[in-house]
């Protein structure tokens, strides 16, 4: 009866009861733009773009289904059309000017991959009881990395099945296909992510292992100490830097390319965050002024003891999780 008064009132023109209804709704619905767009700006625009779609358009709802799968039509849809754009962000170059990087073992397809603050993880958020992801799986890099590479269609219907945990009908009526369209896109995408993510699982956010992995990385990387961090990563080490394309897979290459940061004299304080479920750094560069101008974001991916993957992202995204951009002179 709320919710039926709520929507009477806002399809009068009254805004406070229009966000009453899609307050609940807001977090959930960026975070299904993230993992759709890999991106937490063109989220929070798709995120825009819903609400104004449904603000304009709440006399289409007709109750049928509930508000929250309403406004998952619209997010999503909205996210297809956004993934169909070509004003995609582009790379960037290389921007450590006293490193030459060694040669690249691959070169990056998507680098408007930005990371997501836990911050604005809503733990409450509601699931059907055909999700078959827990949300920190669901929102690991390597997932959104992943989610990134399907053909919209099976990307949109693996989250709303998958991940949200929809009916398989309810997910039809969204797209509007038919039941077997959703069911074929389904197992194709299953077929495509499992693939992608076959490592030996995390330790658990803020368990002892976590901790201890966590901090033996943080005296080694803040020592420039080559050996001890290398000593920290599987065999198969992933490290990728977008925007910037460059990629790095296997011990020996990644051996090259941190020996050759650390021989510049480059060394970086580090802040502890968290991004994706997965542990952060903020990077401060540390200068002969004293001030520490930050130098990027690391994400770490944990299999098992060890460091499968390193992230870094470009300093400008240190707002988004509560940091400066530099630290003052101490």
């Amino acid at each position: 009866m709320v919710t039926t008064d709520l929507v009477s009132r806002a399809r009068a023109g009254d805004s406070d009861a229009f966000r009453k209804l899609t307050e609940p709704h807001r977090r959930e619905l960026q975070v299904h733009c993230y993992r759709m767009l890999g991106s937490l700006q063109d989220a929070e625009d798709a995120l825009q773009e819903t609400l104004l779609s449904a603000w304009q358009g709440l006399d289409g709802f007709e109750g049928r289904a509930s508000l929250r799968t309403w406004l998952y039509r619209i997010a999503t849809n909205r996210c297809l059309n956004a993934r169909r754009s070509a004003s995609r962000r582009s790379a960037k170059e290389w921007d450590m000017p006293a490193v030459e990087p060694p040669e690249p073992t691959g070169f990056g397809e998507i680098p408007w991959l930005e990371p997501y603050p836990d911050a604005l993880l809503d733990k409450a958020t509601d699931v059907g009881p055909e999700a078959r992801y827990a949300q920190t799986e669901s929102m690991s890099l390597a997932f959104v990395t992943a989610l990134q590479v399907l053909p919209p269609r099976q990307l949109a219907v693996l989250l709303l099945r998958d991940v949200l945990g929809f009916h398989a009908g309810e997910v039809a009526d969204m797209l509007d296909t038919t039941l077997d369209s959703v069911n074929s896109a389904l197992k194709r995408a299953r077929s495509t992510v499992q693939r992608s993510d076959s490592r030996e699982p995390a330790p658990a956010p803020e368990s002892p292992t976590e901790r201890a992995l966590v901090s033996e990385f943080v005296r080694a990387y803040e020592s420039g100490d080559v050996d001890a961090l290398v000593a920290l990563l599987t065999t198969d080490i992933f490290v990728s830097m977008p925007p910037i394309p460059l990629e790095y897979r296997g011990i020996d290459v990644v051996s090259r390319l941190f020996a050759g940061i650390f021989g510049s004299g480059r060394r970086v304080e580090l802040v502890p965050t968290r991004a994706n479920g997965q542990p952060a750094f903020g990077a401060y560069l540390r200068a002969v002024t004293g001030i520490r101008h930050g130098s990027g974001l690391f994400v770490l991916t944990l299999a098992g003891d060890r460091i499968c993957a390193f992230t870094r992202f470009d300093s400008s995204v240190l707002p988004w999780f509560g940091l400066p951009l530099s630290l003052p002179a101490r």
